[in-house]
């Protein structure tokens, strides 16, 4: 199973340094135009990060009519070719995530690709709400997160009494 950028909402304080990490790492700015991951400001509610969810079946690929979007073998990301896109925006209206956007100045897809399997905005996280794994990990973490809340839910209340009339 192949890994992807995780978020742990809970967790972004919307700092917005993996916005800035991903620009200069991409296009040698700091651009959050030209950033590959998005933080959407909700305040006071939360901060929403938006990225690539890397899509088994990606939509973005399928309504390319240039075949400008592929998929990466080794990591499994979307890749543009941007030689071949002509900036036509269907992969924007096609992603149901809003995790694609066309670069303001080339007028070409932009898209999370991973960083080739190493994500700079997860190192750059500074409260690790940005995570490189499988979805089965998040998974395991939602799991035990709902266990925990469980247990403290029933920990501070009384025990129940025994309702079998003995």
């Amino acid at each position: 199973m192949f890994k992807q950028i995780v978020i742990m909402s809970e967790l972004c304080t919307g700092c917005r340094r993996c916005e800035l990490i991903c620009s200069f790492v991409k296009e040698h700015s700091f651009n959050s135009t030209k950033a590959r991951i998005r933080v959407l400001r909700k305040w006071p509610e939360a901060d929403v990060v938006v990225v690539c969810h890397q899509c088994a079946r990606a939509p973005c690929i399928e309504v390319c009519p240039v075949k400008a979007l592929s998929k990466d073998a080794k990591t499994s990301a979307v890749i543009v070719d941007e030689e071949k896109c002509i900036g036509c925006g269907e992969c924007v209206k096609a992603c149901p995530f809003g995790a694609i956007t066309l670069h303001p100045e080339k007028n070409v897809a932009v898209v999370c690709d991973l960083c080739n399997g190493d994500p700079a905005c997860v190192k750059y996280c500074p409260t690790g709400a940005l995570k490189f794994e499988t979805i089965n990990i998040l998974a395991n973490r939602k799991r035990e997160v709902t266990a925990e809340s469980v247990k403290s839910s029933i920990t501070e209340h009384e025990p129940v009494k025994n309702l079998g009339g003995e």
